[in-house]
């Protein structure tokens, strides 16, 4: 695990409750490329189900940061993708299961019209930084 530094509320820059503002780590760094919630067969998981979607992308992200040999600790930026903001509770629920309040990393949510399937409600990608 990388050393990171976590700056929740740089002065002038209003604290943060579901991100942090700014995280900083020296060492390798891994880019995960958009994950979707799709089993190892590539098959839609949560059809409609923002939740089993969001637990599933995450499952892929774990798996992903493993073959990196990196963890969720090592995660200093996520980005979300969502057809809907209604979602991110979801995500949010299924972020909790792998990253404590405390080690939130950096954070940006979008709301796209579309994503590369019609029935997949959300992608997330990650940036991670490895000891060097």
């Amino acid at each position: 695990m990388s050393e990171l530094t976590r700056i929740p509320a740089p002065d002038g820059v209003a604290p943060a409750t579901q991100y942090t503002h700014v995280v900083m780590g020296t060492g390798r760094f891994v880019a995960i490329s958009g994950q979707l919630p799709l089993d190892a067969r590539g098959e839609l998981v949560g059809a409609g189900d923002p939740a089993a979607q969001a637990r599933q992308v995450f499952a892929n992200l774990h798996h992903c940061l493993a073959a990196a040999g990196a963890t969720f600790e090592d995660v200093v930026k996520l980005t979300y993708f969502v057809t809907d903001m209604a979602h991110m509770p979801a995500v949010r629920a299924a972020r909790a299961a792998h990253l404590p309040d405390d080690r939130l990393p950096a954070a940006s949510a979008v709301q796209v019209s579309a994503l590369i399937r019609p029935d997949v409600l959300l992608e997330i990608e990650a940036y991670a930084v490895l000891p060097g």
